[in-house]
């Protein structure tokens, strides 16, 4: 019987493993463990439903910004004395004027300005002394008048990143699809938080069928593991997604990019969980070289399987199919290869039975 599935009877901490559990048994062990893990997913799903709108806008960031420069043109600044320069919204004085354009709808009333509009506005402070941006001339909004002197949503501390450009919008085609979105959002960033708390599971089911000696590496493993699938998964948003959603959407500089939103999220979704799972290799290479049953010697022996390997898998779960991209997602499994063989000559040791 395989070693998880024997369970000790004995306190003693250097005795052998003893008695088994029965096959029911086990399946009532892993039912306990499986709806412990269920439970506290779903609580952790209720907390991230109240931040779902915050997170979901975080992660869309990426695309957002490689939407936006997939669809505008860029134009170089040429001007009559050859000083003119683009200034950003923190350089604006009070009683400087210019056109002010509608980057959204904005509702005025019971009329709605579409986007691309534009009005002329200057810098003033109103009554109570607060700088921004007001209207300097009426703007006639259907059966609304918006008298001049009203103040238009502009933040002056904003970073120009930080605003909304319609170009990078992604769209949502049903009536529920808001709320669906937000649902997975909730579930999938639950997930990410129960991290710790699903690796302390499993090794709560796996370690009755270790020796007392190896049941000491519980703490270690849950902790190096958890990190390396938060950093897995930063290393996808920031380094490997970015590059991947700007080829991709550059392919069709002819069409109109509509991108789904619960498309992207799923595709995001998917990077960032298989990176993490990727940069589980160290963690798990520490647990089985402190067992014994991996050595560094082993894993250089075998380390041209082990090439063509991470290859296939970086060719499988890279976004695009171009080689550039595929050797982004395979060269941090390179170096964690590399990274895992020294964690198994620091760590290693042959197993024994005490």
């Amino acid at each position: 019987m395989p070693s998880f599935l024997k369970r000790r009877t004995t306190t003693d901490p250097d005795a052998d493993i003893g008695g088994q559990m029965s096959f029911l048994e086990h399946l009532d062990e892993l039912r306990k463990r499986i709806i412990r893990s269920v439970l506290f997913v779903v609580i952790a799903a209720g907390v991230c439903w109240y931040f779902a709108p915050s997170i979901y806008n975080f992660l869309a960031k990426p695309v957002q910004r490689a939407l936006s420069e997939a669809q505008s043109h860029a134009v170089n600044l040429e001007g009559i004395t050859g000083q003119e320069a683009i200034l950003t919204n923190g350089s604006l004085k009070e009683g400087d004027v210019g056109q002010y354009v509608f980057r959204q709808a904005s509702r005025f009333g019971s009329s709605t300005v579409p986007s691309g509009v534009s009005i002329m506005a200057r810098v003033a402070k109103d009554s109570q002394g607060r700088i921004g941006l007001f209207t300097e001339e009426p703007l006639y909004a259907g059966d609304v008048v918006i008298p001049k002197g009203v103040r238009l949503s502009f933040d002056f501390n904003a970073r120009p990143n930080s605003l909304p450009d319609p170009n990078g919008q992604l769209i949502v085609d049903t009536a529920g699809g808001i709320f669906s979105l937000y649902v997975k959002v909730s579930l999938y960033a639950a997930i990410f938080l129960s991290i710790p708390f699903l690796l302390w599971q499993i090794w709560a089911f796996v370690s009755p069928g270790l020796y007392p000696h190896e049941r000491g590496y519980a703490i270690p493993f849950v902790l190096l593991s958890s990190i390396s699938f938060i950093v897995g998964a930063i290393f996808a948003y920031k380094i490997i997604f970015p590059p991947a959603a700007k080829y991709l959407l550059g392919l069709g500089p002819d069409f109109r990019l509509l991108l789904k939103a619960d498309d992207y999220f799923d595709f995001i979704i998917l990077i960032m969980l298989a990176m993490g799972v990727v940069f589980q290799m160290p963690a798990i290479t520490y647990v089985l070289a402190r067992i014994g049953l991996v050595s560094a010697g082993y894993l250089v022996r075998i380390w041209r399987t082990s090439v063509v390997v991470i290859l296939v898998v970086a060719a499988i779960f890279s976004p695009t199919a171009d080689v550039p991209n595929m050797l982004l997602f395979a060269a941090p499994m390179l170096v964690l290869y590399v990274v895992s063989i020294f964690v198994a000559w620091v760590f290693g040791r042959k197993r024994t039975t005490t």
